[in-house]
């Protein structure tokens, strides 16, 4: 039924945010038109739970190594939130220049990308 998975990121700074995606996501992005680029982004999956408050969306990004993806965060001068041991996995956050913030984990438990 459905090809993949069209995340959007609404950004104070779109340019900003644009050029550090050109920087995570490498590879040429598409053009939609008027500067609107599309970055390739790694396969992705989704979960449903239940709020915790308000309804909202929220994106995290999965990585193997938490420790050395937020040593390539912080060498890009992305100030990353300490790493936390929720026991599904090992996370934490950065602040685009846009405002707009990022989740990243590695982790513990399986995953759709697996099978």
């Amino acid at each position: 039924m459905f090809n993949g998975t069209h995340l959007v990121v609404f950004s104070e700074d779109p340019e900003a945010d644009r050029a550090l995606f050109a920087r995570l996501f490498p590879g040429d992005p598409v053009d939609a038109g008027e500067g609107w680029l599309i970055f390739k982004t790694p396969p992705a999956e989704i979960a449903v739970h239940p709020p915790h408050g308000t309804i909202r969306h929220e994106i995290h990004l999965m990585c193997d190594d938490i420790e050395v993806t937020r040593a390539a965060l912080d060498a890009l001068g992305l100030a990353c939130d300490a790493i936390e041991d929720m026991g599904y996995g090992l996370v934490s956050a950065f602040t685009l220049p846009g405002g707009a913030r990022m989740g990243f984990y590695q982790p513990r438990h399986a995953t759709a990308l697996q099978t």
